[in-house]
C-alpha cells in the first residue's frame, strides 16, 4: 500500500493491499477500495462507495458524492464500482436514491474519459466506452460494449442497449436498441454498429442477421408490436437477435425510431 503523506484517509475506510493514493486525495469513512487500485492526486472518494480491484482513477475525480436530486434527504445510498475500470480526470459519479434501488452501479473494464458525469441510479455494464464530457442523467442504463461519443447527453430513464453507438454531441431522449448507431444533435438512427460488432468477433453471418433485424425494426413499415413479433421469429434461428427482442420487451421510455 502506498499512501501519499498529504492524502486524508479516514481510519474507518477499508483500503486493501496494493492500493496507491496520490497527493491531497480524500477517502471518506464509508469507502472501500479493492486491491491494486490506483487513485491519483486530488481525488475525492466519499459516501458509501465500494471500488473493486485494479481500477485506475485519475486526478480531480469526485466519486460517491450525494445525488443531484432535490428529493434526496440524506439516505445511506451507494455507489458500487467493479474491477479494471479506467476513470479519467474530473469525472463525477453520484450515489443512488431510495426512489430506485439506492445504488449507482458501474461494471467491469469500462473506459471512462475525462469530465464524464454519471448521475444517481445509473447502471453501467461492462466494456463500455464513454468519451470526454459524456453525461448521463439519473436512472440511465448502459449495456455492455456500448460506446458514447464526446458530449453525448442521455436523458433520464433512457436505456442504451448492448453494442449500441452514440455519436458525439448527440442528445438522446429515448432508448436505443442493441446494435444500433445514432447521430445528430437530436439523435436519429443511422444504421447498425457494424465495425464494433466485427471487432467483438461477430461473424459475417451474425452481422448480416443483425442487419436484417434492423431493417425489420426500422425499414419494413411494421408497427413496433408487429416488428417485435417478427424479430421473435427471427430469434429462433439467430440467437444474437434474442438480445434485441428482450430489450424491446422491457424498455419503458420508448425507442428512437
Amino acid at each position: 500500500m502506498s499512501i501519499h503523506s498529504t492524502a486524508l484517509v479516514d481510519p474507518k475506510a477499508e483500503v486493501a493491499e496494493g492500493v496507491s493514493i496520490g497527493a491531497y486525495s480524500v477517502v471518506g469513512p464509508h469507502v472501500k477500495v479493492g486491491a491494486g487500485t490506483s487513485i491519483g492526486p486530488h481525488v475525492v472518494l466519499t459516501g458509501h462507495t465500494t471500488i473493486g480491484n485494479d481500477n485506475r482513477i485519475f486526478q480531480f475525480s469526485s466519486l460517491g458524492e450525494i445525488p443531484q436530486d432535490k428529493k434526496y434527504a440524506g439516505e445511506d445510498t451507494q455507489l458500487i464500482i467493479g474491477d479494471g475500470n479506467t476513470i479519467r480526470e474530473f469525472c463525477t459519479f453520484n450515489t443512488g436514491t431510495i426512489q430506485a434501488d439506492g445504488v449507482t452501479r458501474i461494471g467491469d473494464d469500462n473506459w471512462i474519459m475525462a469530465y464524464v458525469h454519471i448521475a444517481h441510479d445509473c447502471i453501467i455494464g461492462n466494456h463500455t466506452i464513454m468519451a470526454n464530457n459524456a453525461a448521463l442523467a439519473g436512472h440511465v442504463t448502459v449495456g455492455d460494449h456500448a460506446i458514447l461519443g464526446g458530449f453525448a447527453l442521455i436523458h433520464q430513464f433512457c436505456e442504451i442497449g448492448e453494442h449500441a453507438f452514440v455519436s458525439f454531441a448527440s442528445h438522446v431522449n429515448q432508448s436505443i436498441p442493441p446494435y444500433v448507431t445514432v447521430a445528430g444533435e437530436k439523435a436519429s438512427v443511422k444504421g447498425i454498429n457494424t465495425e464494433g460488432l466485427k471487432r467483438r468477433g461477430f461473424s459475417p453471418e451474425q452481422v448480416q442477421n443483425v442487419r436484417r433485424a434492423y431493417r425489420t425494426l426500422y425499414r419494413s413499415g411494421l408497427t413496433l408490436d408487429e416488428a417485435r413479433d417478427a424479430l421473435g421469429e427471427m430469434a429462433e434461428q439467430a440467437s444474437e437477435i434474442r438480445l434485441l427482442v428482450d430489450f424491446l420487451s422491457h424498455v419503458e421510455r420508448g425507442i428512437i425510431r
